[in-house]
């Protein structure tokens, strides 16, 4: 969260679907109805994919 700027317990859930997702190798996508936040939690690492 700190890395990309974001605060609070709004993006709690988000960060650990992130955190998730990044420890995973290989191909990794998240299916998301918040795909600005994903995108800047996980970066080019995660495909994420909107809702």
């Amino acid at each position: 969260m700190r890395n990309a700027a974001l605060h609070g317990h709004k993006y709690a859930i988000d960060s650990v679907v992130a955190a998730s997702a990044l420890g995973y190798s290989g191909s990794r996508i998240i299916v998301t109805s918040d795909l600005d936040d994903m995108t800047m939690l996980c970066g080019d690492a995660v495909r994420c994919v909107s809702v």
